[in-house]
């Protein structure tokens, strides 16, 4: 018997299926709360030279005629941020033109709109001269995720995914508090490197956890409305941003949700991870609690033999490990999978790590890329029933790619409204790819490396969103060259996509004979 037959049984999506898609909403909320969360905790606001020792921040806005003698001014107006003339020259004018040396007393911030971030912590300073080791934040961050793409993808499959879930909230929790009480840069890098190590894991399980549990025909539903959620966490994220400017108080404000792990104990195994390693006993209770939870009151008679012939005699005992994905030909065609999952990450973090200079504030800005995701994931959901996974990932990559190179091509002065409108456009189908990859994943892996599949994918693209915070830096050298790398990437990966299998409308694959002989 095919697990598929058994699942149709005990009801294929039902209210046993809804409790589980809402469950694993709550963590699927939490993530962009830390994923996007660079964003504000590390934004840099209007900054000069102090003119002398612990200048009051109240001094900002002094009066300009005092300034002038001191601070240059850079070719469109603005006063310069890094650099002020010598004090002993800056009050005699009819001396000529004066040095310029880096502030030497620090630098004071316009706290009108943000009041502390990491880039104006005391003694951290990081701007100017040291603004790289701010945007780098991020990436410390993204590493984390990428290692936790393969910890927990590995762990996942060994000890079970309803566990690791529990440990990765507790995990979360602990080392989100601590980034928010770091004493230095080192301390809040590491810390929030093992935060993003124990997030990715909750990004991995929920979104297959989910689909474990319901039969195929409903697949894109249940992955659309799984992705919803992280929308409603991403507008979430600017309400609460808006309201708490402090980084270290906003920290903990997205940390808090964590405690909700008390929600791990409702959602089963499963019961495909519990047949293939044997847990027999386990997997026919939950089986059981299903059938009672949806009507299906005549599985009850369904006995443990009958669950034991779904197990499959040779791959079942088998212990699988990350060799097995490129041990056959047709599995190690799906390594092409890691080049596609890094173009749809780079391009999607890219812009989604890019919320300024598109003339409105960051929280208005963060709240539009949010809301844009919404009809873009429910327009997702009626496309791949018309044209499948391959076309739909391929076409939304290379549509994501053509808006960043408007963007590039845009004017940034004159035609704000039209880079912005371009810009969202472009958010939107990179919201497009970035649901079908997770959805299309999930299906293309067999049941016994399905977590470990993703794991290693994900790690892939993991690589990507580290990079994209980097990339971002390299505006200082041309303003367009970030947006140049990320329709290249966008658009080379979407290619790939049209070398993949279609999965719409075909059973999961279970074991590696499966894939091989493509049932």
């Amino acid at each position: 018997m095919r697990f598929e037959e058994l699942l149709s049984e005990v009801g294929g999506f039902s209210w046993f299926q809804l409790r589980i898609v809402l469950l694993l909403c709550i963590p699927r909320i939490i993530l962009p709360f830390h994923f996007l969360l660079h964003n504000f905790i590390s934004a840099v606001p209007s900054h000069r030279c102090s003119l002398y020792p612990s200048e009051n921040a109240s001094t900002f806005y002094m009066d300009t005629e005092r300034l002038k003698g001191s601070i240059p001014r850079e070719a469109d107006g603005s006063l310069s941020s890094c650099r002020a003339f010598l004090p002993q020259q800056s009050t005699n004018a009819s001396e000529g033109p004066s040095a310029l040396l880096p502030c030497q007393y620090g630098w004071v911030y316009d706290k009108s709109q943000l009041t502390s971030t990491t880039a104006t912590e005391v003694r951290w300073d990081l701007v100017c001269d040291n603004k790289t080791q701010n945007q780098v934040l991020a990436t410390y961050f993204f590493i984390g995720v990428t290692l936790g793409a393969i910890i927990f993808g590995y762990c996942s499959d060994k000890f079970g995914w309803k566990a690791m879930l529990l440990v990765l909230f507790v995990a979360s929790a602990i080392f989100g508090t601590m980034s928010a009480f770091s004493v230095s840069y080192v301390m809040f890098a590491v810390t929030r490197t093992l935060c993003g190590v124990a997030l990715t894991g909750m990004s991995i399980i929920s979104i297959v956890l989910s689909l474990e549990w319901i039969d195929v025909k409903h697949h894109t539903f249940t992955g659309t409305i799984i992705g919803l959620s992280w929308n409603v966490g991403s507008m979430l994220l600017a309400l609460v941003a808006y309201f708490i400017r402090d980084w270290r108080h906003l920290l903990l404000a997205v940390t808090s949700p964590c405690i909700l792990a008390i929600i791990s104990w409702w959602i089963p195994e499963s019961v495909r991870w519990q047949v293939t390693n044997r847990h027999i006993t386990k997997a026919h209770k939950q089986l059981l609690n299903c059938a009672k939870m949806n009507g299906k009151h005549q599985f009850i008679s369904v006995y443990l033999q009958t669950i034991s012939k779904i197990t499959f005699a040779e791959d079942s005992i088998q212990n699988y490990s990350y060799v097995h994905l490129v041990k056959t030909p047709k599995m190690r065609r799906l390594c092409l999978l890691c080049v596609h999952r890094f173009g749809v990450a780079l391009s999607y973090y890219g812009i989604s790590l890019k919320i300024s200079g598109f003339g409105v504030n960051i929280y208005l800005t963060q709240f539009i890329y949010g809301a844009i995701e919404v009809p873009a994931k429910c327009a997702t959901y009626f496309a791949l029933n018309k044209i499948g996974r391959r076309k739909g990932q391929a076409w939304s990559l290379i549509i994501t790619a053509s808006c960043c190179s408007l963007v590039l091509l845009s004017s940034p002065d004159s035609l704000k409204w039209i880079r912005t409108f371009i810009a969202v456009l472009g958010k939107g189908f990179s919201e497009a790819s970035f649901t079908i990859a997770f959805l299309y994943t999930a299906e293309l892996f067999p049941t016994v490396l399905r977590q470990s599949g993703l794991g290693y994918t994900s790690f892939m693209g993991r690589m990507g969103v580290s990079l994209a915070p980097l990339v971002i830096i390299l505006e200082d050298i041309w303003s367009s060259l970030p947006s140049a790398i990320f329709s290249t990437a966008a658009i080379l990966c979407g290619c790939t996509a049209f070398l993949l299998s279609e999965t719409h409308n075909f059973r999961l694959p279970e074991t590696v004979a499966d894939v091989e002989q493509d049932k």
